[in-house]
C-alpha cells in the first residue's frame, strides 16, 4: 500500500480544511441568528439551511452550478474580479464541500449556543456589556464545545463529499481527483488495492472526527440536562 498515490487524499484534506474555516464563519452567524427566537420565519430559514442534508448530492451540485456557473451573475462577477471561474476549480470544490457540510456545523454550534446558561448572558447585559461583546466574550467561549464538534463534523463531511464536488469542481482539479472520486476511478479500473488503501485512510480520519465530535456533543447534552 506504500505505493498508493496519496495526492487525492492530500487534496481532499486541503479542501476539507478550508471548507471547515468557511463553514465555521457562516455556521456561527447562522446559529446565532437561529438561536434568536423572535426571528421571523425562523423555522423556514432553518429548513433552507438544512436542505443539503436531504437533497441528493447531484441536485445540490446542479443548484450550485446554476448559481455559481459562468453565466450566472455571481460566477460572472467572480471571474471579472479574480480572472478565473468558480466552476471546475479548487475554489468550486471548497464551496461545494462547504455547502454540503454547513447544516451539520450549524446544528452543532446552535446546540452549543443554546446550552449557554441564560443567567450568565443576563448578568453580562446587566453589567452594561453590549450584545456583540456578550456574544464574543460570553456566549461563544461557553459554546466552544459546540463549535469544535461542528468543525469536526463539517471536516468529516467535507472530506467525503462526492456528488456536489464532482458537479461543481469536476472529476479533476489540476489533474488530481479528490479521495472519494479517486476511489470510484480505481474501482472502475479494478485496482482494488488502491481502493482499499484510500478507503481505509479516509475512514480512519472520518471516524476519528466523528468520535471526538460525538464526545463533545454528549457533553453538551449532559450540560443541558
Amino acid at each position: 500500500m506504500w505505493w498508493v498515490d496519496w495526492n487525492p487524499l492530500w487534496l481532499s484534506l486541503q479542501i476539507a480544511s478550508l471548507s471547515t474555516i468557511v463553514t465555521l464563519v457562516f455556521g456561527t452567524g447562522f446559529s446565532l441568528l437561529l438561536a434568536w427566537r423572535k426571528l421571523p420565519a425562523r423555522h423556514l430559514i432553518d429548513a433552507v439551511i438544512s436542505a443539503p442534508l436531504v437533497l441528493p448530492p447531484t441536485v445540490l451540485g446542479y443548484y450550485l452550478l446554476v448559481v455559481l456557473g459562468r453565466n450566472s451573475a455571481i460566477g460572472h462577477g467572480w471571474e471579472w474580479l479574480f480572472g478565473t471561474p468558480i466552476v471546475f476549480t479548487f475554489t468550486g470544490a471548497v464551496i461545494a464541500a462547504s455547502v454540503g457540510s454547513l447544516p451539520l456545523v450549524v446544528r452543532s454550534i446552535r446546540l452549543g449556543i443554546e446550552a449557554v446558561e441564560p443567567n450568565l448572558v443576563a448578568a453580562a447585559r446587566t453589567l452594561g456589556a453590549r450584545p456583540v461583546r456578550v456574544v464574543v466574550t460570553v456566549v461563544l467561549p461557553l459554546a466552544a464545545p459546540g463549535l469544535i464538534a461542528g468543525a469536526m463534523l463539517g471536516f468529516a463531511r467535507a472530506l467525503g463529499d462526492y456528488g456536489a464536488t464532482q458537479m461543481l469542481a469536476g472529476a479533476r482539479i489540476d489533474g488530481t481527483p479528490t479521495a472519494s472520486i479517486f476511489v470510484m476511478d480505481q474501482l472502475l479500473a479494478n485496482h482494488e488495492d488502491q481502493v482499499f488503501a484510500m478507503s481505509l485512510a479516509t475512514t480512519v480520519v472520518g471516524v476519528a472526527m466523528l468520535y471526538f465530535a460525538n464526545r463533545l456533543t454528549h457533553r453538551l447534552h449532559h450540560h443541558r440536562a
